[in-house]
């Protein structure tokens, strides 16, 4: 009883801080995917995270020839900061130059210097298929560059109490059944993939090096309210929560991960 009653109050706080129009949004509506990139765009301590991503994000592509392609581009801004980025998404969207599953890119082999994500990984049903075919578009010395959810005990807190996408860490196979495009997630593939199972990763996929896997933002995104929450803090909190965060052991607390890799 204790603990229906706890997910009743985590239900009824996170109705309460929710932003309206989101709260029955199916968010396989490609017009959820317009809301949310206005809902970006307009927030300023959200807008401001992302800014942060992209800038690592950005910071981490090879000085190569080749295109630079993004997966799951339709609420972000990513192609603003980088000049002849590849925009795609799983659905049709007006504003993006590709509609594409990230397990069959129709890319040739060996054309890309870097595959740009973010909150994309967790929900690709079966992230061995786009691990080889991201091996296969790469060039030599080419990075697949993201930012994901991760696995922590904080983490895992928030998520089961005022986050709609599960985050399963006791699965065995780095699958998931497929209902929808952006429904169907587990936010503990990521940490599966590149920590729990990380020598099986490095069996199965030697020519993709784990370059860098930097777990961080504990409180910040939460703060903004994402894109689905309203703003609990003024944006100028950005800095000052920023040095607090940067003071906190990341492996207990952090909520997101930066991971690179690359293929050798």
């Amino acid at each position: 009883m204790k603990r229906e009653s706890k997910k009743n109050t985590a239900l009824s706080i996170r109705n309460f801080l929710s932003i309206p129009t989101t709260r029955t949004a199916d968010v396989d509506d490609p017009n959820v995917t317009f809301q949310r990139r206005e809902i970006i765009r307009s927030k300023r301590f959200l807008n401001a995270i992302y800014r942060e991503w992209y800038a690592m994000q950005i910071a981490q592509i090879p000085d190569l020839p080749g295109k630079i392609m993004e997966i799951g581009s339709g609420a972000g801004f990513m192609d603003e900061l980088i000049s002849g980025l590849v925009t795609s998404e799983v659905f049709f969207c007006p504003f993006v130059d590709l509609i594409m599953n990230a397990m069959q890119m129709p890319l040739p082999p060996a054309s890309t210097r870097a595959i740009m994500m973010t909150d994309v990984f967790h929900h690709i049903p079966d992230v061995e298929q786009f691990l080889r075919e991201a091996e296969r578009v790469l060039k030599p010395g080419g990075r697949i560059i993201m930012i994901e959810p991760w696995v922590t005990g904080w983490s895992r807190w928030v998520m089961d109490h005022f986050h709609s996408e599960p985050m399963n860490v006791t699965i065995e196979e780095w699958q998931f059944p497929s209902k929808g495009p952006l429904s169907s997630s587990n936010q503990a593939l990521p940490w599966i993939v590149f920590q729990r199972d990380s020598p099986l990763f490095s069996e199965k996929y030697p020519a993709l090096q784990l370059k860098c896997l930097q777990p961080f933002m504990p409180f910040r995104y939460l703060l903004s309210g994402g894109v689905s929450m309203r703003t609990l803090a003024p944006a100028w909190f950005n800095g000052l929560i920023k040095n607090i965060e940067k003071r906190i052991n990341q492996d207990k607390w952090a909520m997101f991960v930066f991971l690179v890799l690359e293929k050798r």
